[in-house]
């Protein structure tokens, strides 16, 4: 049996029509077949062989060439053929210099996924000013590879076939194909380079998309029946995934992260291979309704060593977390078959068809792979607690910074303020007199110094940045490490210059200068305390005036007006002192409030605005990542 081999394609890639112009240049050995029935030549060259009818061919062009001249032969695909004869098999490759081919419809995602897709693409754009791109790298790969699946064909389904060494993978590409299209033998590994094969047309953009060269492009030849079953399917030999060349692992890597299913073929020996099933299967778990896992070579296996194995191989998908597409359930389809032997390939084949003929497959290829990225994405947006500030920690935030601007002192001074106006106006005046010679006497030694205006700022800026970090730490418990990072980094920036702000504030809002405002009860209080002051002054004038003699002798009156005086002065400064109390208390509740309104206004707007934000951007790409994880199960 003669096949277009890997190797053959790989020698000969950078030499093409060598053979031609060695005959050309009169060696007819360079073109001499190695056999009769035609096949390669004797330096490693694919020899055109004619029809057995040896009959002239029109090419695309309308010109005639003969069998056995050296022009070429096209007639619109470049074929090798067999003869019968021999047990040859029979397949073609697509020409790249004939007609394009039909474009298939492109494929059309269903409304769930589109809306994952969307909540993807709108989680990736609002998390990469916070989130590292390693982190949002596997989210931006699978929206490009939706992207770029979505304007390829919908019509097709690509399927590679991976394996280890010696699993027979190539075995069974060329069973499925129905001819011998990849190459195999005991040479390891066997399978240099993917080789693609189409069973329809429009198939060419997913396969360049592969990075599949057109060399390695097949066609099986038309075979009635099993053709129409795959309609649409291109299949992907890949190479061992095991491979000790590291391109060859490479290429495997490269293209399962393109195709739309895999099927995976095990052997007797390595099926339990401890790098198939950490390195693949384990990872590609949510992939399990687009993969086929077969057991191949059970022609090896006496008796019931075939069901054993199967069983066995079902454990070890169940430990991966491989759901089984078992009992009419999604999930992986598992088989036993003999590629060499053909026994079971029919069953594969059969469900092979049907697989491609439902044509969700690359549609479930990208919503599997939307469900690994946003489990990579879990711990950078899920919380297990409710997060956000309360009201009592915003309110514990402006009492910090009314205590570090003295809201609470500068309302009692406005209240001393006030009653101090309130004695000077109701007061009597001996009393006044007294204060003042009792504040004018009073020693300066002996008291304790008071705080510098240094420390009282010193003090002040310590507050305010405990006020910062505790509102910053209650904001940022139960945020994933990257958005509770970027609400304390809110704070800190907002905080710079909010102690001098507030400084600021507390001189422009603090306790009002000039005298405070007066009840209209004062010149009742005033007018009645100037009485009794006049009655004091009447009385003694009368008693001095009878002492020196220029009034008659009355004790009683002038006595009595003095007494009225004496007496009603100071009661009447009590009784102002006890109806200033209510209003001297509310201008110094007015005066805190109106210092406590103006800190937390400042620190509104300088720090717990900035931390909202933060926190209204996390709810909403939360909210996203829920439709993205959400949609999908």
């Amino acid at each position: 049996m003669t096949a277009v081999t890997d190797q053959d394609h790989d020698e000969r890639a950078d030499q093409p029509g060598d053979a031609d112009k060695a005959a050309a240049a009169g060696n007819p050995s360079a073109k001499a077949p190695r056999n009769a029935s035609g096949g390669e030549s004797t330096d490693g060259t694919h020899a055109r062989v004619p029809d057995a009818d040896s009959s002239p061919r029109t090419d695309a062009t309308g010109s005639t060439s003969s069998p056995g001249s050296t022009g070429t032969w096209d007639d619109g695909l470049i074929a090798r053929r067999v003869d019968e004869t021999t047990g040859g098999h029979q397949y073609a490759m697509p020409d790249s210099r004939t007609a394009a081919q039909p474009t298939a419809s492109p494929l059309v995602y269903d409304g769930p996924l589109r809306s994952r897709l969307e909540a993807l693409r709108e989680l990736v754009g609002l998390s990469r000013t916070r989130l590292d791109s390693r982190t949002l790298a596997e989210a931006g790969r699978v929206l490009d590879e939706a992207s770029a699946r979505r304007r390829l064909s919908g019509q097709h389904t690509v399927v590679a076939i991976a394996g280890a060494t010696g699993s027979g993978k190539s075995q069974l590409f060329n069973a499925l194909a129905g001819v011998a299209i990849s190459e195999t033998g005991v040479r390891r590994p066997t399978t240099a380079a993917p080789i693609a094969c189409s069973w329809s047309d429009g198939a060419a953009s997913l396969i360049e998309r592969l990075g599949i060269p057109p060399r390695l492009r097949r066609r099986p030849l038309p075979t009635g029946d099993g053709e129409s079953q795959l309609n649409g399917l291109v299949l992907i030999d890949l190479p061992d995934h095991d491979s000790a060349a590291v391109q060859h692992r490479e290429h495997v890597d490269r293209i399962l992260a393109l195709v739309d299913a895999v099927i995976w073929v095990v052997d007797p020996e390595k099926y339990a291979d401890a790098v198939l099933h950490e390195r693949y299967l384990r990872p590609m778990a949510a992939h399990a309704e687009v993969m086929f896992v077969v057991l191949n070579q059970i022609d090896r296996l006496p008796g019931e060593a075939a069901e054993q194995v199967l069983d066995d191989l079902r454990r070890l998908l169940d430990e991966d977390g491989i759901a089984l597409g078992e009992f009419g359930e999604p999930g992986t389809t598992v088989l036993a078959l003999s590629a060499l032997t053909g026994d079971g390939v029919g069953e594969l084949r059969e469900a092979l068809g049907q697989f491609v003929a439902e044509r969700t497959a690359p549609a479930r290829r990208i919503s599997a792979d939307v469900d690994i990225a946003a489990a990579r994405l879990w711990p950078v947006y899920a919380t297990q607690r409710r997060t956000g500030l309360s009201e009592q920690a915003r309110e514990e935030f402006a009492d910090r910074l009314a205590d570090a601007v003295g809201a609470t002192a500068a309302g009692e001074a406005a209240e001393r303020a006030w009653l101090r106006n309130a004695n000077r106006a109701c007061g009597t005046p001996w009393l006044r007199l007294w204060r003042w010679y009792q504040d004018r006497g009073e020693p300066t030694t002996g008291r304790l110094p008071s705080r510098t205006q240094a420390d009282e700022e010193a003090t002040a800026r310590q507050r305010v940045e405990q006020a910062v970090r505790t509102v910053a730490d209650r904001a940022s418990a139960g945020l994933p490490v990257p958005w509770a990072q970027a609400v304390r980094e809110a704070a800190v920036r907002g905080s710079k210059g909010l102690p001098e702000a507030l400084d600021e504030l507390s001189v422009r809002a603090g306790v009002p200068t000039g005298r405070p405002p007066r009840p209209g009860w004062w010149p009742v209080a005033v007018l009645a305390q100037a009485s009794m002051t006049i009655l004091q002054f009447l009385g003694g004038l009368w008693l001095l005036g009878q002492i020196v003699g220029v009034m008659s002798p009355n004790l009683g009156v002038p006595v009595l007006l003095m007494v009225i005086g004496i007496v009603g002065g100071p009661l009447i400064e009590w009784s102002c002192r006890m109806a200033a109390r209510g209003p001297a208390r509310r201008y110094g509740l007015e005066a805190e409030r109106r210092l406590r309104e103006a800190a937390a206004g400042c620190g509104r707007a300088r720090v717990l605005d900035p931390v909202a934000a933060e926190l209204l951007r996390y709810r909403e790409v939360r909210e996203q990542y829920g439709r993205v994880v959400g949609a999908g199960r």
